[in-house]
C-alpha cells in the first residue's frame, strides 16, 4: 500500500494547479458580476432620460450579464466542491470559522441571480422607474458577496475568530473572522481591480470595434461608460496597494521579502527592478537611485528594517521569482493603465470634440481589458503564492490541509476539458449575440418560441381563422 505521505506528495502538484485554475476563471467572471450591474444602471438611467442608444445598450449589455453570470455559477459551484475535495484538512479543522462567510455568500449569490432574472426578462413589462430599481440589490448582492469570498481569502492570510487548544478549534467567533485585519484593505484592492477589469474589458470590445470602423452613438457609450469607471478608481488602485503593502510588511514579512528579492534583514533598503533570484542573491537587477525607497514604502521611513528571507529556515520561504515577477508585472500594468486614463482625461477635457480620432489612444483602450485581466491575475499569484508554504499563515502548511486521494489528476484533467467547453460554448452565444446586433437585430428572440408577428400578419392571421363549432 503506498504511503500516505506519498500521496499527499503526488496529489499536491495537481490540487494547486486545479484551484489555480478554477480562482483564475473564475475571478475573472466574479468581477464583470460585481461591476457591470452599476454599469447599466447608468445606461438605464440615461436611457429614462430620453437617450434611446443608452437603454438599447443596457438591454444588450443585461444579456450579457446574464451569460456570464451563468458561466460564473458553473465555476463557483465547481469551486465550493473543490474546497472540500481538494483541501478536507482546512475545511475540517476550520470549517466551522469559515462556514458563515460561505453562507453569506451563498445568500447574496442567490439574491444577485433572483434580481437579475426579473431585470433581464422585466423589459417591455415592467414600469421603466421599477425597472431600474431591480439593478440596485444586483449591486449591492455582488459588493457583499465578492466580501464574504474575499474575507475568507483574508482570513487565510490575518486568521482571526478562533482560539485553538490541543489542535483543537474552539470559542468560534465568525464575525471576527469574516471582519479580520487583512479585510479592508484586500476587499478595497479587489473591488476596484474588479471595476478595472469590467470597465476596461468592455471599453475594450467598443474600442476594437470603432477601430475596425463600427462607430455611432452605442460604439460611444460603450467606450466612454465603462470607461469613466475604470477610469476614476485606477489611480486610487496603488494607494490602496501602498497601503496593503504596509500591513504585508507587518503581518506577513517573509512575502514582502519574496516580493522585494531580500536575502538578508537590512536596513534602508533599495527598490529593485527585475533580475533573477537565486543561491541567496538578486542577479542582474537595475537599483531605482533613491537610497532606502523600499523601507519608506513599507514602513515610512527611508532607514526602517525589512525582514529577509533569512528570518525562517528554507522550507517556509514561498517561490520567490514567481512572487517577485507576478508582482513586478501587476505594478508595471497598473501604472500604464493609469498614464491611460491621465491621457482618455486630458484629450476628454481638452479635446472632446475629437476624443474618438486618436488612433493611438483607441488601440491603448482596445488593449487595456486584457493588459486589467493580466494584472488582477499576477496581483491574485502574488497574494497566494506569497503566502505559500503556508495555507492559514502560520498554523497550517499546505500539504497537511491538500487531500491524499489518487484521483486529482484525473480531475485536474476533467476540470480543463469542463473549462474549454464553457469557455468555447460562451465565446459562441456572445460572439453570435454581438453578429446579430451588427446585423441590426434591436431584440434577440428565443429560437424555441412562437414567432413574433407584424401587426400586418396578426390582422391577417384574424382574418382567416375558422370559429370551430362547440
Amino acid at each position: 500500500m503506498t504511503p500516505n505521505y506519498l500521496l499527499i506528495a503526488e496529489a499536491l502538484l495537481p490540487a494547486r494547479n486545479q484551484m489555480a485554475l478554477s480562482l483564475g476563471a473564475h475571478i475573472i467572471l466574479a468581477c464583470f458580476g460585481m461591476a457591470m450591474p452599476a454599469m447599466i444602471y447608468v445606461l438605464h438611467r440615461k436611457g429614462i432620460n430620453g437617450d434611446e442608444a443608452a437603454l438599447e445598450l443596457a438591454k444588450r449589455w443585461s444579456k450579457i450579464a446574464g451569460v456570464l453570470f451563468a458561466i460564473g455559477a458553473v465555476s463557483g459551484t465547481i469551486l465550493s466542491f473543490e474546497m472540500g475535495l481538494l483541501w478536507p484538512g482546512l475545511m475540517e479543522k476550520y470549517g466551522d470559522v469559515l462556514g458563515t462567510a460561505f453562507a453569506l455568500e451563498g445568500i447574496s449569490f442567490f439574491v444577485e441571480a433572483v434580481f437579475l432574472g426579473i431585470y433581464v426578462y422585466g423589459w417591455d413589462k415592467l414600469d421603466p422607474r421599477k425597472h431600474i430599481l431591480m439593478l440596485l440589490p444586483m449591486v449591492l448582492a455582488g459588493i457583499t458577496g465578492s466580501f464574504f469570498v474575499v474575507s475568507v481569502n483574508a482570513w487565510m492570510n490575518s486568521p482571526a475568530g478562533f482560539t485553538e487548544i490541543d489542535g483543537v478549534v474552539v470559542d468560534v467567533d465568525p464575525m471576527a473572522a469574516i471582519f479580520n485585519s487583512a479585510v479592508p484593505l484586500q476587499f478595497l484592492h479587489m473591488f476596484f481591480a474588479a471595476y478595472m477589469v469590467a470597465g476596461f474589458g468592455m471599453a475594450s470590445v467598443y474600442a476594437f470595434g470603432w477601430l475596425r470602423g463600427r462607430r455611432g452613438r452605442l460604439q460611444e457609450l460603450g467606450i466612454l461608460v465603462p470607461l469613466t469607471f475604470a477610469a476614476v478608481l485606477t489611480p486610487l488602485q496603488p494607494v490602496v496597494g501602498h497601503f496593503a503593502g504596509q500591513r504585508i510588511a507587518d503581518e506577513q514579512p517573509i512575502k514582502l521579502a519574496a516580493i522585494e528579492g531580500l536575502a538578508e534583514t537590512e536596513e534602508r533598503v533599495p527598490t529593485v527592478l527585475g533580475g533573477i533570484y537565486r543561491d541567496d542573491e538578486l542577479v542582474g537587477e537595475i537599483t531605482v537611485p533613491i537610497p532606502g525607497l523600499a523601507s519608506f514604502l513599507a514602513q515610512n521611513s527611508f532607514d526602517a528594517e525589512i525582514v529577509g528571507l533569512d528570518a525562517v529556515p528554507e522550507d517556509e520561504r514561498p517561490p520567490v521569482n514567481i512572487v517577485r515577477f507576478s508582482f513586478q508585472i501587476m505594478v508595471g500594468i497598473g501604472t500604464a493603465l493609469v498614464g491611460l486614463v491621465a491621457i482618455a482625461a486630458w484629450r476628454w477635457r481638452k479635446r472632446r470634440d475629437t476624443f474618438f480620432e486618436s488612433t493611438w489612444m483607441l488601440r491603448g483602450i482596445a488593449v487595456s481589458g486584457v493588459a486589467a485581466v493580466v494584472a488582477m491575475e499576477t496581483g491574485w499569484i502574488t497574494t497566494e503564492v506569497g503566502r505559500q508554504p503556508w495555507i492559514v499563515h502560520g498554523l497550517m502548511r499546505t500539504e497537511e490541509a491538500v487531500t491524499d486521494g489518487d484521483w486529482v489528476w484525473y480531475s485536474l484533467t476533467g476540470l480543463i476539458i469542463v473549462y474549454l467547453l464553457m469557455g468555447v460554448a460562451g465565446f459562441g452565444v456572445l460572439r453570435s449575440m454581438s453578429k446579430r446586433w451588427a446585423d441590426g437585430e434591436t431584440d434577440l428572440e428565443s429560437p424555441y418560441g412562437p414567432t413574433r408577428l407584424t401587426a400586418d400578419e396578426l390582422e391577417a392571421a384574424d382574418a382567416d381563422a375558422v370559429e370551430v363549432p362547440a
